[in-house]
């Protein structure tokens, strides 16, 4: 099926031009279509903004094991309802992929369940880098170096020397020092205050972890993602690392800090912790420099149930996938920065990092994941419309401008206006690292 949209703003890795837009159900035919070009068919985005499928590089979605809080239906329809057209899961699932063929048994649950394109990591632990050394076809290895679930902490360090040396996938690693985190919980020990949950993972902590773990990578030349980054002081440790090096930031750490614990409880509790107002600062100016290049969700739900245990029984982790798109889009509106650095912090730099081949980008021959926004539509969010399983959001009551209307995987509309249109079931992307698929910060233009 052929379809066209005219009318539309298209948004370019450098520019927003209007254009129209030809493309079927594998990939982008033709930019700047004439007038005379034939579609099954046609839409009139007139008014609206056509922006490359998000790409999510970092959600748990909890399937299988934890299905109570999120299954890959639900959130898939999630991400299709926020215009996410691919997610990278981790493998902190029951049981934990930490094996090829876990994760291949996840692929299959993707198969079967999933509305959007996934990949899915494989999780290092103590003693498995043999099996990381032969994984293929997958995004890359996932290290806990910090509280996990089950046995995948992994803070020794002649694990985590093995595994930077004896692998070639793309490592992301949770930065967190266990020593540090362990002492500080001792201090403040018997503690049911919110508040103390960002003493215990305060910034040391973070920055402990993060500059052991660039050190691993630059001695081993291993390319190293950082996760939810949460404190500037990771900032000029990313920014000095090299090329080799890439970091990302999630919503609550731009948006929340320790003045939210007082109005949102639990809702905000999550690892790493929320810090202060200068941090949130730090972290939008890191995206505008360059030194941050990825922006993704660590989308973590769990049910309000669990989350409304007194500290610290409630469980850390939020969910945002549906909502990452338009509350980015809401700064956008309000002049915060542009378009065009929008689609690459959520598309184009994560397809890069990862190596995904043909998708982050709106051009011909590139795959048919698109996602058409109104920049004019205001919306309240609130708990009750969630699609995600667990039914809440921490922005729950914040009226947000600008949301996806219309969301196409693969040329085939799974998302329009409220309603999911088709029952597809996505495809695993395609992950190419012989082709250097990681971030070029010398010219900011990447390998791929």
């Amino acid at each position: 099926m052929r379809t066209l949209i005219r009318g539309a703003s298209v948004v370019f890795t450098d520019e927003v031009r209007r254009v129209d837009v030809l493309f079927d159900d594998q990939r982008i035919l033709d930019i700047d279509a004439s007038r005379a070009t034939q579609a099954d068919e046609v839409i009139d985005a007139e008014g609206l903004h056509l922006m490359p499928g998000i790409i999510d590089d970092q959600v748990h979605f909890r399937d299988p094991g934890l299905t109570h809080k999120e299954d890959l239906s639900t959130a898939s329809r999630a991400c299709a309802a926020g215009g996410v057209t691919t997610f990278l899961e981790m493998p902190n699932t029951k049981p934990p992929a930490i094996t090829i063929q876990g994760v291949r048994e996840k692929e299959k649950l993707g198969r079967e369940k999933s509305l959007v394109n996934f990949g899915f990591y494989i999780g290092a632990t103590t003693n498995n880098v043999d099996e990381l050394a032969k994984a293929i076809n997958v995004p890359g290895i996932k290290i806990f170096i910090g509280s996990s679930t089950g046995n995948m902490l992994v803070d020794e360090q002649e694990a985590l020397e093995r595994i930077f040396a004896e692998t070639d996938l793309p490592i992301c690693a949770h930065c967190e020092d266990e020593t540090t985190v362990r002492l500080n919980a001792e201090r403040f020990a018997g503690t049911n205050k919110l508040a103390d949950h960002s003493n215990i993972r305060d910034h040391l902590c973070a920055v402990i972890a993060t500059k052991r773990a660039i050190d691993l990578a630059q001695r081993h030349r291993h390319r190293f993602h950082v996760l939810h980054v949460s404190t500037a002081d990771e900032i000029p440790l990313i920014a000095a690392a090299g090329e080799m090096i890439t970091a990302e930031v999630c919503p609550h750490h731009l948006f929340f800090n320790l003045d939210d614990y007082a109005r949102l409880g639990s809702r905000v509790q999550m690892n790493p912790s929320i810090k202060t107002a200068a941090d949130n600062a730090a972290l939008f100016e890191a995206l505008q420099k360059g030194h941050i290049q990825v922006m993704a969700t660590d989308h973590a739900p769990h049910t309000l149930e669990e989350k409304s245990q007194p500290y610290p029984s409630s469980p850390s982790g939020l969910p945002v996938v549906e909502n990452f798109l338009p509350l980015m889009l809401d700064q956008v509106v309000k002049g915060r920065f542009t378009l065009p650095q929008l689609a690459s912090w959520m598309s184009d730099a994560p397809a890069r990092v990862w190596g995904i081949v043909g998708k982050g980008r709106i051009a011909v021959g590139y795959d048919s994941d698109l996602v058409l926004v109104d920049l004019a539509q205001s919306k309240t969010i609130l708990d009750e419309e969630q699609h995600t399983k667990s039914r809440w959001s921490p922005w729950h009551g914040s009226t947000l401008t600008g949301w996806p209307v219309t969301t196409w995987v693969s040329g085939r509309c799974v998302y329009q206006r409220g309603q999911f249109t088709e029952e597809m079931r996505g495809e695993k992307p395609i992950f190419d690292h012989a082709r250097g698929g990681y971030w070029n910060t010398k010219d900011g233009i990447g390998i791929i």
